[in-house]
């Protein structure tokens, strides 16, 4: 199964101001619809708070604290599923990501919540394609592919 990492970030990294941010700034809502329709969505509570009117047509599964993410994906047996974050949950099933669909803004933050919030070990990205946005702003989504043959030491 394919298991996406789906995001609108910051050119600093950032997905968010603060764990409670309703996403405003982000113009990609559509394209994320569009891509998530009909497929499963795993996200952590307040990522699913800010989004949840943006969530219809998806089967949703909020992860909790003691969650483990190799249970939540032996439960999907389709082709696909999308991981909406935020950085907890990112982290946590970075090592079971497959493409990150990735959306960077012309915004800088400057602090807030990562793509990453907690250390990961390294992922190597095979680009595939970009999608155009808004492409006359210059907003377009790269998707790429993990690449797992890589082995990275320290």
């Amino acid at each position: 199964m394919d298991v996406i990492l789906i995001a609108a970030i910051t050119q600093d990294g950032f997905i968010a101001r603060h764990s409670h941010e309703t996403v405003r700034w982000s113009r990609d809502l559509h394209i994320f619809k569009k891509q998530t329709q009909g497929w499963p969505v795993i996200m952590g509570s307040h990522t699913f708070d800010c989004l949840q009117k943006e969530l219809d047509s998806r089967e949703i599964y909020i992860v909790h604290r003691g969650d483990e993410p190799e249970k939540i994906l032996e439960k999907y047996k389709k082709e696909k599923c999308f991981v909406a974050g935020g950085g907890k949950i990112n982290s946590r099933f970075s090592p079971y990501l497959t493409h990150l669909y990735l959306t960077p803004h012309p915004r800088v933050f400057g602090r807030g919540i990562r793509l990453f919030a907690d250390p990961i070990e390294a992922l190597d990205l095979i680009f595939d394609q970009m999608i155009a946005v808004e492409e006359k702003k210059g907003l377009f989504q790269f998707q790429y592919r993990v690449n797992r043959d890589i082995h990275h030491s320290v």
